[in-house]
C-alpha cells in the first residue's frame, strides 16, 4: 500500500492563522534556494523538513507539540551569527538554556558515536553545551517569528546555500 503524500498546504491548513504567513515565507525562501521539502504526518500533526539538495542536511523542521508549532533550527554555522543570540527575547533564551546538555561534547562515550555533536556557545557571556535535537527547538510566537526568520536567514547564509 502507497503511503500517503501529503503538501505543504496540508500542513498549513493546522497551522493557526496567524503564523501562516511566517510558515509560508520560510517555506517560499526556502524552495527558491533549492532546498527540499519532505513532509510526513506524525502523532502530534505534520513534521516538514528542508534539505539542500546537494549536501542533503537538514537546516530546519516545523513541527507541532501541545502548544503549537515549533521550528527546530539545525544551527550548523551559529558561530558566523553568534551575536544575534545575546539579542534573543527572554522567552527564546530560557527554551534555549533549558534544553538538555550535549552528553556527547561533555563526555564522546556517553552517546551514540554517530551523533553530530551539539553547540557549544555563549548568550550573555555564559557558556552552553546543548544538545543538537533540543537546543534551537522554538515555539513560533508572535515575539518569536521574526527572530525566528533572522536565524533562518543566517544560518542559510552562513551555509552559503543561499
Amino acid at each position: 500500500m502507497d503511503k500517503p503524500v501529503f503538501t505543504f498546504e496540508n500542513f498549513l491548513a493546522d497551522v493557526s492563522p496567524e503564523y501562516r504567513e511566517f510558515a509560508e515565507g520560510i517555506n517560499g525562501a526556502l524552495l527558491e534556494e533549492g532546498y527540499k521539502c519532505r513532509i510526513e504526518s506524525k502523532a502530534n500533526g505534520f513534521l516538514v523538513s528542508y534539505s539542500h539538495p546537494k549536501t542533503k542536511r537538514s537546516i530546519l523542521n516545523f513541527l507541532f507539540r501541545k502548544k503549537g508549532l515549533y521550528v527546530r533550527l539545525y544551527a550548523d554555522y551559529l558561530g558566523s551569527y553568534a551575536d544575534l543570540l545575546d539579542r534573543l527575547p527572554e522567552s527564546m533564551e530560557k527554551a534555549i538554556t533549558k534544553a538538555p546538555v550535549c552528553k556527547r561534547l561533555i563526555n564522546p562515550e556517553d552517546c551514540n558515536s554517530r551523533c553530530p555533536m551539539g553547540y557549544d556557545f555563549m548568550i550573555k557571556g555564559s557558556r552552553y553545551q546543548k544538545c543538537r535535537y533540543n537546543c534551537f527547538l522554538l515555539e513560533v510566537t508572535p515575539e518569536s517569528a521574526p527572530v525566528l526568520a533572522e536565524l533562518i536567514e543566517e544560518e542559510r547564509r552562513g551555509r552559503g546555500e543561499s
